[in-house]
């Protein structure tokens, strides 16, 4: 039986429930789609509650519904003024922490307070205690609880989370919590196993370094440094070209800079870093071949060449201004800038040479190859510090035997930075020394496994590790906190990001120097494959191109001779390497 509805408001409400049903939401014309995802992670364990006022803490481990209920089906965690509990979600989280609370016989808010760590020891850290802080991202707040509901807090870059009641008459009563993870939901093209586990889980550690800073745009840190940084941006698209294969985020990022740094600028203020950005634009167009999207730079970039070219005086000795910056460690160090700054020069007028060539720019292409020949006419003194002896080698500026034997391998792996000893790693490369790339890599990126990392950092250095606690625990008496004592510049402490993308270059490195896999055409259109075991017995994975994913494996033989099973996609042609000297 039909009914009419005589009720106006009623009728208006009918009448809007199925305009909705039939026709899509209308939305304003300037609607974006957010290129990021989110995933579910639930708590891992339980560190540490305080040692009063906490009930419950175990039940937080159990599954739950994700979504406030009348009835929770095991008893919720109940805090009392004053009471604490941290909580480690297992892995280096960008994104947020939702809680749940549960229905109870007073309505008041309860305020409590949330403190972000990437690090045990950061959660209980106060605001301007030893490097902490909420640059970029809020990691301590205080924020009020409703009843019968759901609390979002965040973004931040994490692993753990601390929880205080800070009210002073009122329990919080929760029936569960976990962490948000926001990234993009892209698949691991790239992929890498070898006889070597630790290297395994080095490679996967660099891959998800990077992955996590793969937001609207090319993050340098989670936590801290939530920015674009060109020049830290080179061994992130490394990465990506190694791992994921061409990602927006990368000419995103790329085209954002330039369209606030005005050529006659240096982009983030670091004449390096305008340097980076050609760099990073070869190995883009040689990875992915998009002739269009290199010639859109076209303008750019060859103002910012001729403005390079008069950075260099008669006697081919670079003359930058702006901020000169290699890496941290070295900031300092007057003669090591140099010796960097002098190889990065030779390197981008090369590199300037070539992209002039392809875009038909006979004049600029001169003008670089004359630069460069006059860079190598200079021979910088020599500071003894690793990564502008790296550098050098690189742009062929000094004997990468002697490099390797003299600097690079002194002391083993020491004087390094997260940043720039990928650029030590691939002039360990370049000398034939393998296996010291590999001890390195072991040695120096597996230590931070060790001490409990799932991310790579900002910044790191062996010596910290002395009488030094893991991360993932609280610091025992006696023990250095590897998190709040260390750090130097602006990664002082807690200050220090946990999850910093340029640490993910031994991802890349062990794809294109163990596998071999190297374009020797824009576009993957030809490829190089060169496998370099050096103490490994295996090696196999695969390798993002345009043209599908190019399959290896090598197998060292009895004799020492290597066997390898090679499967390219249909339009990519394989090449032996081009000769060097």
């Amino acid at each position: 039986m039909n009914r009419s509805i005589h009720h106006p408001i009623l009728a208006c409400a009918l009448l809007l429930a199925t305009s909705l049903h039939a026709l899509p939401p209308v939305l304003p014309e300037n609607t974006e789609e957010s290129p990021l995802s989110s995933f579910i992670i639930p708590p891992a364990r339980i560190v540490w509650t305080s040692e009063n006022g906490i009930a419950n803490s175990e039940n937080l481990l159990k599954p739950h519904s994700g979504q406030a209920v009348l009835k929770e089906p095991a008893p919720p965690l109940i805090m009392k003024p004053g009471a604490a509990i941290i909580i480690d979600f297992g892995i280096q989280i960008s994104g947020s922490v939702e809680l749940f609370t549960t229905m109870t016989e007073s309505k008041d808010m309860p305020s409590v307070r949330i403190r972000f760590g990437e690090s045990v020891s950061e959660t209980s850290a106060e605001i301007g205690e030893r490097g902490a802080q909420n640059d970029h991202a809020l990691r301590d707040q205080i924020v009020k609880l409703p009843w019968l509901g759901k609390t979002t807090i965040g973004p931040s870059g994490f692993r753990f989370v601390r929880i205080d009641n800070t009210d002073p008459k009122t329990v919080v009563s929760l029936s569960h919590l976990r962490a948000i993870l926001t990234l993009r939901d892209i698949p691991y093209i790239g992929s890498f196993k070898c006889s070597d586990e630790r290297l395994n889980r080095i490679w996967q550690t660099g891959a998800y370094t990077v992955h996590l800073n793969m937001q609207d745009y090319l993050w340098d840190g989670v936590k801290r440094d939530r920015l674009v940084w060109l020049g830290d941006m080179h061994p992130e698209v490394r990465v990506i070209n190694s791992v994921f294969g061409h990602n927006d985020v990368v000419p995103n990022s790329l085209d954002m800079i330039r369209d606030v740094t005005p050529v006659t600028e240096w982009m983030n203020g670091i004449s390096s870093y305008s340097m980076w950005w050609i760099l990073i634009h070869e190995e883009w167009y040689l990875h992915h071949g998009n002739l269009d999207y290199l010639t859109q730079q076209k303008p750019y970039l060859i103002n910012l060449l001729k403005r390079l070219a008069t950075y260099v005086d008669p006697d081919g000795r670079e003359t930058l201004d702006g901020m000169r910056f290699l890496d941290w460690p070295t900031f300092e160090n007057k003669i090591a800038v140099h010796e960097g700054l002098q190889a990065m020069m030779t390197l981008t007028m090369e590199s300037g040479a070539r992209l002039a060539k392809i875009l038909g720019e006979a004049e600029t292409q001169t003008l670089c190859q004359q630069t460069a020949a006059r860079l190598r006419k200079h021979t910088p003194e020599s500071s003894g510090r690793k990564s502008p002896a790296a550098l050098l080698s690189l742009a062929g500026l000094r004997d990468p035997h002697s490099v390797a034997n003299d600097v690079l391998k002194k002391d083993g792996p020491k004087d390094l930075s997260t940043f720039y000893g990928f650029y030590v790693l691939n002039a360990l490369a370049k000398s034939g020394d393998i296996d010291t790339g590999l001890d390195f890599i072991s040695q120096y990126w597996g230590c931070m496994l060790d001490f409990g990392a799932t991310t790579f950092w900002e910044d790191f250095d062996l010596e910290w590790t002395r009488n030094a606690g893991p991360i993932d625990q609280p610091v025992a008496p006696g023990k250095k906190d590897l998190h709040g004592d260390f750090g130097a510049h602006c990664y002082l402490g807690f200050r220090h990001s946990f999850c910093h993308g340029w640490a993910g270059g031994p991802t890349a490195w062990l794809s294109h120097n163990i596998l071999g896999i190297q374009p020797q055409a824009p576009g993957f259109a030809k490829v190089s494959i060169t496998p370099n075991l050096g103490r490994l017995d295996w090696a196999e994975g695969t390798h993002p191109t345009p043209k599908g994913p190019i399959h290896v494996r090598h197998q060292k033989q009895p004799d020492g001779t290597i066997k390898s099973t090679i499967t390219l996609p249909p339009g990519i042609q394989q090449i032996p390497p081009p000769k060097t000297n």
